[in-house]
């Protein structure tokens, strides 16, 4: 199969699972179709698919990723700062590591809104629907929304991370508090616990709680960099070896900076 043949399949399928969207005409152009796709990516409800359907998936999503291009996490240059630590720039869906962080909602569910820009709906589109139902099956496990500051663990599926780490930060409504700084804290904590016990040498962290919820994108990086160096010293026998900051916007990265390679 061509992309375009994988597009049109996997279009057509989900809209013959969900008619209410069969009635949008599906564009005749690449970017059209990527849109639209990754709309009833975004939108369907968590439940398993056919093996056809995850090996078409996975085709199509592993061949975007790698016309990006895949990033050696752990071939990245270490900050100045520390040699455990590592700023980076970029997609952190093209990062090749043990696990990649997902800042999620306290459903663990994933964002159902269409082509939505968050990371929690980049890294599950790029993963595959899998990872939505993966995690539906996780919560309804545990029986109840996940607690702000605490995470869990994945596959990455059609990701070059072969894990992603979903944690729930806090959200900033008015000033901020020291109740925000300990659960934004406990959210590096705890991603780095969870790694460790799974073995992992190298984690890439987004920034959690900056975007939509509101977190003030210079605490949040003091916070961020604070608790990953102290918890990497308080464990030196750790599995983890490389912890990357992974930043998207420019005005992040020149936080990051400052901290890691004054």
């Amino acid at each position: 199969m061509t992309q375009e043949e994988q597009r049109l399949w996997l279009i057509r399928y989900l809209q013959q699972e969900m008619p209410e969207y069969a009635h949008y005409r599906i564009p005749d152009d690449e970017e059209g179709e990527w849109h639209l796709l990754r709309a009833l990516f975004n939108v369907r409800p968590p439940a398993p698919v056919p093996m056809e359907f995850q090996r078409i998936e996975g085709a199509l999503l592993e061949a975007m990723t790698a016309a990006k291009g895949i990033v050696n996490g752990m071939g990245l240059s270490a900050s100045s700062l520390d040699p455990r630590l590592v700023l980076w720039q970029g997609d952190i869906t093209r990062l090749r590591i043990d696990a990649i962080v997902n800042a999620a909602n306290r459903q663990m569910l994933g964002c159902f809104l269409p082509n939505h820009n968050c990371i929690d709906n980049i890294e599950q589109t790029m993963a595959g629907v899998e990872m939505r139902y993966n995690c539906y099956k996780l919560m309804q496990a545990q029986g109840h929304d996940e607690p702000t500051g605490k995470v869990k663990i994945t596959s990455g599926y059609h990701l070059p991370a072969r894990f992603v780490l979903h944690t729930v930060g806090p959200i900033v409504q008015g000033s901020l508090t020291d109740e925000h700084r300990r659960l934004l804290a406990s959210c590096y904590e705890s991603c780095l616990t969870l790694a460790a016990e799974h073995g992992l040498k190298g984690v890439a962290f987004c920034c959690i709680s900056t975007g939509v919820f509101r977190f003030p994108k210079d605490a949040a990086a003091h916070i961020a960099v604070r608790t990953v160096q102290h918890w990497l010293d308080v464990h030196p026998a750790a599995s983890i070896k490389r912890v990357i900051f992974d930043v998207f916007e420019d005005a992040d990265r020149r936080i990051y900076e400052n901290l890691l390679n004054a």
